[in-house]
Parts: structure tokens; C-alpha cells; sequence
């Protein structure tokens, strides 16, 4: 009698277990020298393959486009170089008024008075001289706002806070706007935007 013969009428069923004997299973199949489950690959030659470089945690794209406050801080900086400049034209007329008045004929009665005259025009003259000088420091500030680094950004930040306080004396009643503008300039460029901007990476 053989069990194994599948036209035997005595045998069991075809595919049930011949009783007494273990259920048998199919053996698995497994790549040669891999695990069960592991994913076969062809073992590389030479050198052994480098990790993939991974970016960093957090670190995104450059920063390109200058944000809004940093560009209107900028702005405000032009803004103040043409009050500079409207300043020191003043400056120059007030001085080359008090000029000829020291020179007419109602001055040379009073020595005191051209004294006084003579006294407002080195004033006006070296107001005059300052506001040259500031505003071709805004305008070397204002044309960092694209290349500058963070060092430009703290001296622009000490500009901004000059200017606000030299708003307010000696030159409070021209000044007002610039103390204004230069609060708003120190705002925007030592906030976050301004910060991220003046620091991002160049390539």
C-alpha cells in the first residue's frame, strides 16, 4: 500500500496530512547568505559607497528677496539723506544771510552785533559741514542694505539711534522728522526680518 501513490483508493484524501506524520509545509525562499525578508542587492566593488549627505535640520532655502520692513527701513534712510541735503542748503543760505547783514551798514554801527552775526555764521557754517558729513554716511549705510553683513547692520543701528537723539536736540525744530525716521530705521532692521536678512547665507 502506498500512501503516495494519488490513485490509490485506500489512501487519504489528496491534499490532507497522512495522519501520524507532521503537517509539513513548503520551505521558504531565501536569497543565498540574506536574511528572510531583507531585501537583496548586489554587493558593490571598489570603494565603499559614501552615505547620502542629508541637509541639515531646519536649514532651508537662502534667502533672496529683501523683506518688506528691511527694504522700507532703506527707504527711510534715502528719506533722511534728502532731508540731510535740504539741511545743509538751509544751513548755507542762513549763514550767507547773516554774512551780509554783518556786512551792511546797520551792523557796522553796533559791534556787538557783528560780533553776534559773525558768531551765527561759523554755527550755520559747521551745521552746515556736519550734515555733509551724515548724510554721505546714509547714503554709504543705504548701499549696504544688499551686500552688508551683520557688521552693517549694528552700525546702521547706531546711526539710526545718533540721528533719533540728534533729532531731538540740538535740532528739534528741523529734527522732528528725522527722529521719526530714524526710530523706524532701528526698528526694522534690529528686528527678526532685519536680523535674518543681514545674516543669510551668500553663495
Amino acid at each position: 500500500m502506498s500512501f503516495g501513490d494519488p490513485n490509490n483508493p485506500y489512501g487519504p484524501p489528496q491534499g490532507q496530512q497522512q495522519p501520524g506524520y507532521p503537517p509539513q509545509q513548503p520551505p521558504a525562499q531565501q536569497g543565498y547568505g540574506y536574511p528572510q525578508g531583507a531585501p537583496q542587492q548586489q554587493p558593490g566593488y571598489g570603494y565603499p559607497q559614501a552615505p547620502p549627505v542629508q541637509q541639515a535640520y531646519g536649514a532651508g532655502a537662502p534667502m533672496t528677496a529683501m523683506p518688506g520692513s528691511v527694504s522700507a527701513a532703506r527707504i527711510m534712510l534715502w528719506v533722511i539723506v534728502g532731508l540731510q541735503a535740504i539741511g545743509v542748503v538751509l544751513m548755507a543760505l542762513g549763514a550767507a544771510a547773516a554774512k551780509d547783514l554783518q556786512d551792511s551798514a546797520t551792523a557796522q554801527e553796533s559791534s556787538a552785533l557783528q560780533d553776534a552775526l559773525g558768531d551765527s555764521q561759523g554755527v550755520l557754517w559747521g551745521y552746515a559741514a556736519f550734515g555733509v558729513a551724515w548724510a554721505i554716511f546714509a547714503v554709504v549705510l543705504a548701499t549696504k542694505f544688499k551686500s552688508g553683513g551683520n557688521g552693517a547692520r549694528v552700525t546702521i543701528l547706531v546711526f539710526a539711534i545718533i540721528t533719533a537723539v540728534l533729532g531731538i536736540y540740538p535740532f528739534i525744530l528741523v529734527g522732528l522728522a528725522h527722529t521719526v525716521l530714524a526710530i523706524l530705521v532701528a526698528v526694522f532692521v534690529g528686528n527678526a526680518n532685519g536680523k535674518a536678512w543681514f545674516n543669510r547665507a551668500r553663495y
